[in-house]
């Protein structure tokens, strides 16, 4: 990498990293205005909260083979394209089939970019997987942070849900400046010391515990962000004081998404970290259990914390390849495969709110699966290469080991 393309990088990786959640997120707050607007069914209502999941599924498999065919900055910026075109399209229409279409439009580059993510910071720093995820896992944490808790205000102020949605149009679009230079001198991933593939990595057991900890981790998180706004206002909270709770949750990962991810890169043994991280998420639901509106800020704080396992499984990504291409693909495998599993989570916690008549059995059953997520997690903790699963014994490189540690050195990449 150059002197030149490292700091346009770095502004691209920042902006596009605040740009991968408001769409998917940036509804929940204004639903119920966005439905009374558009006359949109409960049915529609559904689908549209189900999108992000979907799309994540759907066309996160995709990310690979379209950065090996047109280059992975070309890629990243058709997404980001695809991005905008969908948030500002769907802010002019009053039409329901439209938004909808828009709206998985939107979702679909986010999901490419969200996949294009560990293999670009692979590509530009092989040797600094630790670091670079904490940068923009913590900034991915800020947008959504920030559309959680700034969508309704700048509809208060504006007038209506069309701002509230705008803006984050406006943000996106911002995004696109630099990876338009970027693009500019792109090239395909490095290839592997074999072609790499989504069905390739469905071979592998890395593969599937990989998909499996992603799926059940965002399973919890797409839960709690579904639907505990819900439960804080069932628990005697107004509207609004629920949502700074839930803002409350989604800004305690901030500075922990900075710092975790570096220490898994550089750790000896994470398995210490993860039983941390993810010990938090059941005490959290326990003080709900407990006490939901006295126990409200701490449990928000903890259950927080639980959701920094998001960017130590991104990390967990770079560090299980050895290259860009490996990168890529096993991110897709493990995206969209988990998030078939996670798309679950807020139906499931939904239909068992409405059977059980309350918050008890929903709690304990997120409270259950973290039991197999820190199975697989721990497993994970271990040094692994999705390379060594496809092709055992064919001489690729063997990773030098730094004092033991978690992380895979990979060649140096050159400049795109």
């Amino acid at each position: 990498m150059t002197r030149r393309t490292a700091p346009l990088f770095l502004v691209g990786l920042v902006l596009l990293s605040l740009n991968l959640r408001p769409a998917a997120v940036s509804i929940g707050p204004i639903l119920d205005e966005l439905r009374a607007a558009l006359g949109m069914s409960p049915a529609a209502a559904g689908l549209l909260t189900s999108l992000p999941v979907l799309a994540f599924a759907c066309f996160g498999a995709l990310a690979p083979a379209a950065a090996r065919r047109i280059g992975v900055h070309r890629t990243t910026l058709v997404a980001l394209l695809a991005l905008v075109g969908g948030l500002a399209g769907r802010t002019a229409t009053s039409s329901e089939p439209v938004f909808l279409a828009l709206s998985g439009l939107a979702l679909a580059g986010m999901a490419v970019a969200n996949v294009l993510l560990p293999s670009l910071v692979k590509l530009h720093y092989p040797d600094r997987v630790g670091p670079l995820t904490a940068l923009y896992t913590t900034v991915l944490s800020v947008g959504l942070t920030a559309a959680l808790v700034l969508t309704v205000p700048i509809t208060d102020a504006f007038g209506g849900w069309r701002a509230g949605l705008g803006t984050w149009a406006v943000l996106a679009l911002l995004a696109v400046l630099p990876w338009i230079g970027l693009a500019a001198r792109d090239r395909a991933l490095e290839p592997a010391p074999r072609r790499i593939g989504f069905v390739d990595v469905g071979r592998t057991r890395l593969g599937w515990a990989m998909a499996c900890f992603f799926g059940l981790q965002s399973l919890q998180a797409y839960a709690v962000f579904g639907w505990f706004a819900t439960l804080w206002r069932d628990s005697g909270y107004s509207a609004a004081t629920a949502g700074i709770l839930v803002g409350l949750l989604a800004a305690t990962a901030i500075p922990f998404s900075l710092w975790l991810p570096s220490m898994l890169g550089r750790s000896r043994d994470p398995r210490p970290m993860l039983v941390a991280v993810m010990g938090c998420y059941p005490l959290g639901y326990l003080l709900l259990l407990l006490s939901p509106h006295d126990l409200a800020v701490p449990a928000a704080v903890l259950v927080g914390i639980g959701t920094v396992t998001f960017p130590l499984v991104l990390t967990l990504i770079g560090l299980r390849s050895r290259t860009a291409e490996g990168t890529a693909a096993l991110s897709a495998f493990t995206q969209a495969t988990g998030y078939l599993i996670a798309g679950i989570g807020p139906f499931g916690i939904g239909l068992l709110h409405d059977l059980s008549g309350g918050w008890t059995i929903p709690l304990l059953v997120l409270t259950a699966l973290t039991v197999p997520q820190l199975a697989v997690g721990l497993r994970l903790a271990r040094p692994r290469y999705i390379e060594d699963e496809l092709a055992p014994g064919a001489g690729l490189p063997t990773p030098a080991a730094v004092g033991g540690s978690v992380h895979s050195p990979t060649p140096r990449s050159e400049d795109s």
